[in-house]
């Protein structure tokens, strides 16, 4: 599975970005997809998920209430819209993927997802 990743970079504290990751080529029939980022010195943490075949999200505690993520599954495409930016958002943002399990939650670990795109930076300037 190929990702593409668009939209990052470097707005004011209080502004908003948006995200896009779209799979393109082979893509399984059922899947999550998300974002997870990694800051400078910092492990890489899960951001937010969400179901092609449900309307199930997972969005990470730091974020709840700022961040939303939707989906085209038409496009197979994810969306990340980010509204009142912290200056620790800033990180690099990478967009993921697996095969869907109907039987588990949405996955938080990085070791549950096997496909990865390349990170967009996202900078918040104080």
């Amino acid at each position: 599975v190929q990702l593409q990743a668009f939209g990052g970079g470097l707005v004011q504290a209080g502004g908003s970005l948006r995200l896009s990751c779209a799979a393109q080529g082979y893509i399984y029939d059922s899947w999550i997809m998300g974002w997870f980022r990694q800051a400078p010195g910092k492990e890489r943490e899960f951001v937010a998920a969400i179901r092609r075949t449900r309307t199930g999200t997972r969005v990470a505690d730091s974020v709840k209430g700022r961040f939303t993520i939707s989906k085209d599954n038409a496009k197979n495409t994810v969306y990340l819209q980010m509204d009142s930016l912290k200056p620790e958002d800033t990180a690099v943002y990478y967009c993921m993927v697996k095969r869907e399990n109907l039987m588990r939650p949405i996955p938080t670990t990085v070791t549950d997802y096997t496909d990865w795109g390349q990170g967009t930076q996202v900078t918040v300037s104080s």
